[in-house]
């Protein structure tokens, strides 16, 4: 590479573009004393180059032209900080094919076009980097890639939204209801305006895809994904999961059991054993466990988001820019890395008839006599086997009362079935709820 400078552009200066810029600089020393080389953001695209920001930059440096930052000959790496999936995906495109290095945080992007773009890359000699997209300030996708690369992975799972984790532990720890804490975390930043992303599970839903290519190299349609929010997690639920020792978690879970055994990637409100790291981990913190054939369980929890901890992550990737750009080739170009196992055509996503647990339902009922043996036939007819039943009364109704169940080991397909059943008879006054219970290993 010519001289002793790399410069870096970005493509969106949001609160994460600002803190990629602040610690750059912050960091520049440092930086310097490690590669051997200066690290400068030479160029940033804004949407409105006339609105204040917090992090100062000169305006000769800033553009509201994304696609002239994607394809400017003097940037070695390009971090695309956008947001959204169409402009971004347009940004990217351009920066591959002219043989870039592009860091990305967004994790929609990656779900939604992940393949195109890496196919891109390696065609026109580029490279996509994207450590930030998945739990923040964890390096989850490094310790992947990287350092368990000997390792086959019968299961990931996750904590990987901390809005969620924070609405749930305080749901926990203050006996508040969802939605008084929802207008709090909204309130306090915890939560976004139009929190649906977060809440419904699909921001934790996209990251899974991701860890689903990196552990396995399958990319798996975000349709196929089994997906559940926690907007209708209650109270019952939570003080259930207090008095038997769990805690109610929204888990990310991308489990292949064996060699040649289907697929199954999901995003479910979970009934998680307290002991257990993920049953643990409280407020807006993100964990993930890993388990590896070779080195077992590992675990990685910290911030899961906010300015600091993805701009750290962001910052992470442009090193490796700057490492594969130094020890590229004579014309400085270096081969494109896939980083993902060869072997994802090969593995099919599992079926719901293939997917066991144990699991919990709530139903409201009308207190009145049949209504239990109903149930319990109907569980039955499903090849569903109880194992525990308890019973509450609903408020200051004694007519109406709250029944919670646990299975033994079923199908997800025949619980589903038994529960969406259940959910028509004459006595169930509300919607089932259903979640899966984990286990201690």
């Amino acid at each position: 590479m010519n001289g002793r400078v790399v410069n870096v552009g970005l493509c969106g200066f949001g609160v994460v573009g600002q803190g990629v810029v602040d610690h750059l600089e912050r960091k520049r020393e440092m930086l310097r004393d490690q590669l051997g080389v200066e690290v400068v953001v030479a160029r940033v695209a804004v949407r409105n180059p006339s609105k204040s920001r917090d992090i100062a930059i000169d305006v000769a440096r800033v553009t509201d032209d994304a696609l002239s930052v994607a394809v400017d000959p003097e940037l070695d790496i390009v971090c695309e900080l956008m947001g959204g999936t169409d402009k971004a995906r347009e940004v990217t495109l351009e920066a591959l094919k002219a043989g870039k290095i592009v860091v990305t945080a967004n994790k929609a992007l990656l779900c939604d076009h992940g393949k195109e773009l890496l196919a891109v890359a390696q065609e026109f000699g580029g490279h996509l980097l994207f450590e930030a997209s998945v739990a923040g300030g964890i390096p989850v996708i490094k310790a992947i890639r990287e350092g368990l690369v000997v390792n086959e992975f019968s299961s990931i799972r996750g904590i990987l939204n901390g809005t969620c984790n924070y609405i749930l532990t305080r749901m926990t720890n203050e006996g508040a209801s969802y939605q008084d804490i929802l207008v709090e975390a909204k309130e306090l930043g915890y939560a976004e305006a139009d929190e649906s992303l977060d809440v419904d599970g699909i921001d934790a839903a996209h990251k899974a895809v991701v860890l689903a290519y990196l552990a396995y190299g399958k990319w798996v349609d975000f349709d196929a994904v089994r997906l559940q929010g926690i907007k209708e997690v209650r109270q019952e639920d939570i003080r259930y999961a207090k008095d038997n020792g769990y805690s109610v978690k929204l888990i990310a879970m991308v489990d292949r059991e064996r060699e040649g055994s289907a697929l199954r990637v999901s995003v479910l409100p979970t009934l998680m054993p307290k002991e257990t790291p993920l049953g643990s981990v409280d407020g807006v913190f993100n964990a993930v466990s890993i388990q590896g054939d070779v080195v077992g369980e590992t675990v990685y929890i910290g911030p899961g988001a906010g300015r600091d901890a993805t701009a750290s992550a962001v910052i992470s990737d442009v090193v490796d820019a700057v490492k594969l750009l130094i020890l590229g080739g004579p014309e400085g170009r270096f081969p494109f890395l896939d980083p993902a196992p060869r072997n994802g055509k090969r593995i099919e996503v599992a079926r719901a008839d293939e997917i066991e647990s144990r699991y919990y339902v709530r139903l409201v009922v009308r207190d009145q006599p049949g209504v239990m043996a109903e149930i319990a036939s109907i569980l039955a007819s499903h090849s569903v086997s109880l194992a525990s039943v308890n019973q509450k009364e609903v408020g200051e109704d004694a007519e109406r009362v709250s029944l919670i169940i646990t299975t033994h080991a079923t199908t997800e397909a025949a619980v589903s079935e038994a529960v969406a059943e259940l959910g028509e008879l004459a006595a169930v006054e509300e919607r089932p709820f259903l979640m899966p219970i984990g286990d201690a290993s």
